[in-house]
């Protein structure tokens, strides 16, 4: 139902020819990095946790981790992510395909500051074996996000 969803979303902005379905899962950063045969780092994870106004996703680049302290100052809460069945109420996509697009009414959308230095990126849509490549400017104006955000580390650790 999920992946349905969010093609029907892309649908409806002349994007669903770009949504791409594989034999296998792309549930994990470096799962869907090897179906798409794409740096780990150019995965766009969606992270789902309980904020104070309720379910928020923040969308991270795959060699991203949630930063406790940057995300309790921006969401002045702790970092407890969403169980498998919470997400799958709450957001309306189950833990592997959670992705920004076609979410439930009052789901809060941001993204990472870990993004911006890609051209492309790519999410998944709704489903454990699914993604599509956007532009940083158009998973703007797909995810909707309330803002961006800079809540993740180890992204920009020299190497």
């Amino acid at each position: 139902m999920s992946i349905e969803a969010v093609k029907e979303f892309f649908a409806r902005r002349g994007l669903a020819d770009r949504v791409r379905e594989f034999d296998v899962s792309s549930a994990t950063v470096e799962l869907a990095a090897q179906a798409l045969g794409c740096e780990p780092r150019r995965i766009a994870k969606t992270l789902s946790f309980m904020g104070p106004q309720g379910p928020l996703l923040v969308v991270a680049a795959g060699d991203a981790r949630i930063d406790n302290p940057k995300f309790k100052a921006r969401f002045a809460a702790k970092a407890k992510m969403l169980t498998p069945d919470q997400a799958v109420e709450l957001v309306g996509h189950a833990v592997g395909g959670v992705c920004p697009f076609a979410v439930r009414e009052g789901v809060q959308v941001y993204l990472d500051e870990s993004l911006k230095r890609f051209d492309t990126v790519f999410p998944a849509c709704g489903s454990a074996n699914s993604a599509i490549e956007l532009t940083i400017p158009e998973l703007e104006a797909c995810a909707a996000p309330v803002g961006w955000v800079d809540v993740c580390k180890g992204w920009n650790d020299p190497a």
